[in-house]
């Protein structure tokens, strides 16, 4: 039995017994959070139980290495629409240790892409295109540079509300383990 069919088999069940009944809520963030992280699978149920997170609580949006690339890129939408249209009133941004961003190897990258038969041509057109493989595949020297470097762009978007907090934190992966970067509580007391 392949992946899918045994999630579409798992899922008409989970329906059937009407398991989704724990997860019921609305589209709003509980508590009006909005949450960048990276993609990695050991954060996937780590990350909201080391945070008391339940169902509901808070807009999860997931990348490679929590990194923003661009201003105007579909990371930075989501974070917009979490703040004007469902209510979230502060941003984490949530990198850890153990990155697979960290140092991550543009030209490496470009290799795996002609290994799995990406044409010479294909880059070269992208690259005339303006796409800078280096700059697209960017990654980080540690977590707490890729924190920063999302927060940096979130507190300086133009859209981005002044009364909107934008907190940092790095995790650890293994414990859950959270160390605070940054607690943004610009012009409160």
């Amino acid at each position: 039995m392949s992946v899918i069919s045994r999630l579409m088999s798992f899922n008409k069940q989970f329906v059937e017994e009407k398991q989704y009944e724990s997860y019921l809520t609305d589209k709003f963030p509980d508590k009006k959070l909005v949450i960048l992280t990276c993609m990695d699978t050991r954060l996937v149920e780590l990350l909201p139980r080391a945070l008391n997170l339940r169902n509901g609580d808070a807009k999860i949006i997931k990348n490679a290495g929590a990194i923003l690339t661009q201003p105007f890129g579909s990371a930075m939408r989501s974070i917009l629409v979490a703040i004007y249209e469902l209510g979230a009133q502060e941003v984490l941004v949530i990198g850890h240790h153990g990155c697979g961003m960290t140092n991550l190897d543009a030209q490496g990258m470009v290799n795996k892409f002609r290994e799995r038969g990406v044409s010479d041509t294909t880059l070269s057109t992208l690259e005339h295109s303006g796409i800078r493989m280096e700059r697209f595949l960017r990654g980080f020297k540690n977590p707490e540079e890729g924190v920063m470097h999302s927060i940096n762009i979130i507190r300086n978007h133009p859209l981005i509300p002044a009364d909107v907090q934008v907190h940092g934190l790095v995790m650890n992966p293994e414990t859950g383990e959270a160390e605070l970067l940054v607690e943004d509580y610009r012009g409160e007391t």
